[in-house]
């Protein structure tokens, strides 16, 4: 018996052991891919084999990133927009959670609306910008706006879409030991669609950069969208790239914490 435990145990070990290389050698090979591809732009701008005014050069880019860092423009930029863009995913994942939620609970609303979900995620969002600031009026709430906007109706047709996927039967049974439909919600339907309203935050966290990023392009004197701008309107291309790996890096990390979110919640649930 302690034999076979034992080979159990180094199977487990070889197991573990080999997932670990695995996850090295994916981390060196990213690792290279993006050594590779900032050096060939460095080299290549040096060279003058691409347009070094357009392209501009890593160096340049990190001496800008260094100068702005010091004289506070830097923080004073990303602060808004970072501000921007996490109430605008909150906003739209609560907001596209609740109709998901308001369409379960009646059906007839759902046959009623379904047509119109379909087209209004078929609309470019971005398109409703100028409308909003119109509306909101320019400033801080249009860009949140924007933000929030661009994934609601996506997160209400996935989100929804799980909430109609549980299990008939599941629900049929509880609702012969008396269950309300509150009940069902909160007990069953609810909790079932976790891993997708999860899901879906990874999805926001594009979307809503996407958004708020498009919202300070059309209205907005400090944030990453109002940096592009600049850049393009001076001809500083060196500042242009700066932003976009910024929000590069920045969505990253955003990206990371839902992604830390997801294992947490679906771990603890197991």
């Amino acid at each position: 018996m302690n034999k076979v435990k034992t080979h159990l145990e180094q199977l487990h070990d070889h197991y573990l052991d080999r997932l670990k290389r695995e996850k090295m050698v994916v981390r060196l090979y990213q690792l290279l891919i993006f050594a590779a591809f900032f050096s060939i732009w460095e080299i290549s701008s040096k060279n003058n084999w691409i347009d070094p005014l357009i392209f501009s050069a890593p160096s340049k880019i990190w001496l800008l990133f260094l100068e702005k860092w010091q004289d506070g423009t830097l923080y004073a930029n990303a602060s808004v927009t970072i501000f921007e863009t996490v109430l605008g995913f909150i906003l739209g994942t609560l907001a596209g959670t609740l109709l998901a939620a308001i369409l379960w609970w009646s059906p007839r609303l759902s046959r009623i609306l379904d047509p119109y979900l379909v087209i209004l995620n078929a609309m470019p969002k971005v398109a409703l910008g100028p409308i909003l600031i119109v509306a909101i009026g320019p400033g801080f709430f249009s860009i949140v706006a924007m933000g929030a906007i661009i994934s609601v109706i996506i997160t209400t047709i996935v989100v929804y879409t799980s909430f109609r996927g549980l299990d008939p039967n599941y629900l049929k049974v509880l609702q012969t030991f008396g269950a309300s439909r509150l009940q069902l919600f909160k007990e069953a339907v609810l909790p079932a669609s976790f891993p997708v309203i999860i899901s879906s935050l990874k999805v926001n966290v594009g979307l809503s950069w996407v958004g708020v990023i498009v919202g300070e392009f059309l209205v907005s004197s400090k944030g990453f969208g109002y940096m592009i701008i600049y850049g393009f309107q001076v001809f500083n291309f060196t500042l242009v790239f700066l932003s976009l790996l910024l929000i590069a890096v920045f969505a990253t990390i955003m990206y990371q914490l839902v992604d830390w979110l997801e294992k947490r919640l679906i771990k603890n649930s197991d």
